[in-house]
Protein backbone atom coordinates (compact mmCIF):
# COMPACT_ATOMS: atom_id res chain seq x y z
CA UNK A 1 0.00 0.00 0.00
CA UNK A 2 1.06 3.42 -0.20
CA UNK A 3 0.12 6.61 1.61
CA UNK A 4 -0.11 9.86 -0.53
CA UNK A 5 -0.38 13.31 0.58
CA UNK A 6 -1.73 15.79 -0.92
CA UNK A 7 -2.86 19.61 -0.73
CA UNK A 8 -5.37 21.77 -3.12
CA UNK A 9 -4.16 24.17 -5.21
CA UNK A 10 -6.27 27.25 -5.43
CA UNK A 11 -5.89 30.38 -7.70
CA UNK A 12 -5.87 32.54 -5.04
CA UNK A 13 -3.07 31.16 -3.06
CA UNK A 14 0.42 33.24 -2.54
CA UNK A 15 4.08 32.02 -2.23
CA UNK A 16 5.96 34.69 -1.88
CA UNK A 17 9.37 35.96 -0.61
CA UNK A 18 10.10 39.38 0.77
CA UNK A 19 13.48 40.63 2.22
CA UNK A 20 14.17 41.05 5.62
CA UNK A 21 15.74 43.90 4.38
CA UNK A 22 12.85 45.34 3.04
CA UNK A 23 10.46 44.47 5.64
CA UNK A 24 12.55 46.23 8.38
CA UNK A 25 13.21 49.42 5.84
CA UNK A 26 8.94 49.81 6.08
CA UNK A 27 8.56 52.84 8.47
CA UNK A 28 4.89 51.05 9.47
CA UNK A 29 6.71 48.05 10.18
CA UNK A 30 9.60 49.85 12.14
CA UNK A 31 6.63 51.56 14.33
CA UNK A 32 5.54 48.74 15.40
CA UNK A 33 8.09 47.03 16.33
CA UNK A 34 9.91 49.55 18.49
CA UNK A 35 6.29 50.59 19.64
CA UNK A 36 6.28 46.63 21.08
CA UNK A 37 9.90 46.05 22.24
CA UNK A 38 10.90 49.00 22.87
CA UNK A 39 8.19 51.42 23.95
CA UNK A 40 9.29 54.94 25.45
CA UNK A 41 12.76 54.54 23.88
CA UNK A 42 14.87 57.24 21.40
CA UNK A 43 17.22 57.38 18.42
CA UNK A 44 16.89 53.37 17.97
CA UNK A 45 17.60 51.63 14.26
CA UNK A 46 16.79 48.28 13.37
CA UNK A 47 18.85 46.15 11.23
CA UNK A 48 19.79 42.23 10.33
CA UNK A 49 22.81 40.41 10.40
CA UNK A 50 22.17 38.48 6.83
CA UNK A 51 19.73 39.24 4.12
CA UNK A 52 17.21 36.79 5.28
CA UNK A 53 14.19 36.13 2.95
CA UNK A 54 10.81 35.62 4.67
CA UNK A 55 8.03 33.20 3.24
CA UNK A 56 4.47 33.98 2.84
CA UNK A 57 2.21 31.37 1.92
CA UNK A 58 -1.17 29.91 2.04
CA UNK A 59 -1.71 27.85 4.86
CA UNK A 60 -2.63 24.73 3.16
CA UNK A 61 -4.62 21.41 4.64
CA UNK A 62 -2.68 18.45 3.89
CA UNK A 63 -5.07 15.48 2.92
CA UNK A 64 -4.33 12.21 3.21
CA UNK A 65 -5.31 9.01 1.29
CA UNK A 66 -3.82 5.28 0.52
CA UNK A 67 -4.05 3.37 -2.33
CA UNK A 68 -2.49 -0.10 -3.71
CA UNK A 69 1.33 0.03 -5.06
CA UNK A 70 -0.16 -1.14 -8.00
CA UNK A 71 -1.53 2.55 -8.59
CA UNK A 72 1.83 4.45 -8.60
CA UNK A 73 1.22 5.84 -11.84
CA UNK A 74 -1.57 7.29 -11.16
CA UNK A 75 -1.78 8.66 -8.03
CA UNK A 76 -2.15 12.56 -9.29
CA UNK A 77 -5.47 10.98 -11.15
CA UNK A 78 -6.59 9.06 -8.00
CA UNK A 79 -5.96 12.15 -5.56
CA UNK A 80 -7.69 14.52 -7.85
CA UNK A 81 -10.67 12.02 -7.74
CA UNK A 82 -10.22 11.58 -3.52
CA UNK A 83 -10.36 15.68 -3.76
CA UNK A 84 -13.50 16.19 -5.53
CA UNK A 85 -15.15 12.59 -4.04
CA UNK A 86 -14.46 14.62 -0.79
CA UNK A 87 -15.41 17.98 -1.85
CA UNK A 88 -12.52 19.94 -1.75
CA UNK A 89 -12.03 21.42 -4.67
CA UNK A 90 -13.97 24.44 -4.99
CA UNK A 91 -15.01 26.83 -7.31
CA UNK A 92 -11.66 28.70 -7.31
CA UNK A 93 -9.52 25.14 -7.30
CA UNK A 94 -8.24 23.25 -9.79
CA UNK A 95 -6.23 20.97 -8.64
CA UNK A 96 -3.77 19.08 -6.15
CA UNK A 97 -0.14 19.10 -5.00
CA UNK A 98 1.06 15.68 -4.26
CA UNK A 99 3.14 16.42 -0.84
CA UNK A 100 4.35 13.10 -0.23
CA UNK A 101 4.52 9.75 -1.07
CA UNK A 102 5.06 6.86 1.31
CA UNK A 103 5.28 2.98 1.34
CA UNK A 104 3.15 1.01 4.14
CA UNK A 105 3.12 -2.46 4.89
Amino acid sequence: MIKVMYTVMCQNDVNETVSLVDILANEKIQKAIKGEFAKGLRNLALSCKEDTEVYLRTNKVIYEMTVSKNDFADLLVLAEEDARKHKRIKKECDGVELVDILTID
